[in-house]
């Protein structure tokens, strides 16, 4: 039975369609089986002589490396932003206080933000009151009167 001899080259091939998974998918995992896949070809470019079951195994361990290491070096990366309410338009709202749209009957009404009208919940009062926006569930603000 003769062993399947596996080029440097085809290593190069796998390295390449990783890359090409890591575009089409979400994440950032196969980018490290593509390094793998590089390094490994680059091994058994200088070391013709390396069966495919080292060749496998030396990929293995890259990957495995590779992987774990990204994870902990992921893990201390800050991700504090600047602006981190950008993304969280309700919650840019929390403290200011705004007129009501509509006066808040049965614990409900609305008022007008901007350019938008937003569901309130909160003690009951007439369409003149001021209310401040204390927290928000999903689309809908938890108010408190001003006086």
């Amino acid at each position: 039975m003769t062993e399947m001899v596996f080029v440097f080259w085809y290593w190069w091939i796998i390295a390449l369609v990783c890359l090409v998974l890591e575009i089409l998918t979400p994440g950032f995992f196969f980018m490290w089986l593509a390094v793998s896949g590089v390094v490994t070809g680059a091994l058994v470019f200088l070391l013709p002589a390396l069966g495919l079951n080292a060749q496998v195994f030396i990929f293995s361990m890259l990957t495995i490396a590779a992987v774990t290491l990204w994870r902990f070096y992921g893990k201390k990366i800050s991700t504090d932003s600047d602006q981190p309410l950008l993304n969280k338009r309700g919650a840019q709202y929390i403290g200011r206080v705004f007129n009501l749209y509509e006066a808040i009957e049965n614990g409900q009404g609305k008022i007008k933000v901007d350019d938008s009208i937003w569901k309130v919940q909160g003690e009951d009062c007439d369409i003149h009151s001021k209310v401040k926006v204390v927290a928000i569930r999903g689309t809908v603000f938890d108010v408190k009167k001003v006086n």
